[in-house]
């Protein structure tokens, strides 16, 4: 999470996901995982078992799909900004951007209870948008607060 901060009057909160892995270190990762694996897999195929060689395989293509979904949401980010007299909440997604527009002075807050997760969302005149998806719940409920602060006790 990080905040820029203007005047008093405006500031911008970026939210991205927690990507702990570098392009070049998942490609790393995997080919050292794929390396051990079919390392393992050889050597029990050499010794008879050589069923488990396909096994091996399915299971590094199911890793390297997971690190491909990964990799895909590595830039996925939420923008919020109150600026003057409105609220620009900007989305992207897997690349695609999408942007809201609200009042400041009708934009809600919402936190309420989604599952087992706080859901966090900023309402105005019947439209709502969930924000907040890359955070837990202790800092939604921070985000919130700071939120509702900054857009006047909404």
């Amino acid at each position: 999470m990080t905040l820029a901060q203007g005047s008093a009057a405006d500031f911008t909160l970026i939210l991205r996901r927690n990507d702990s892995l570098s392009p070049a270190g998942r490609r790393w990762f995997f080919i050292s995982i794929l390396l051990v694996s079919f390392g393992i897999a050889t050597g029990w195929a050499l010794n008879g078992a050589w069923y488990v060689l396909p096994f091996a395989g399915l299971e590094m293509a199911v890793l390297y799909l997971a690190l491909v979904v990964l990799a895909r949401h590595g830039e996925d980010r939420e923008s919020i900004a109150v600026d003057g007299n409105r609220v620009l909440v900007e989305q992207t997604r897997m690349g695609r951007s999408v942007r809201h527009e609200f009042s400041r002075h009708w934009a809600q807050v919402v936190l309420a209870r989604s599952g087992r997760k706080n859901a966090l969302r900023m309402r105005s005149h019947g439209r709502e948008v969930e924000i907040g998806a890359f955070l837990t719940d202790a800092q939604r409920e921070a985000v919130a607060r700071d939120l509702r602060r900054r857009l006047g006790g909404t």
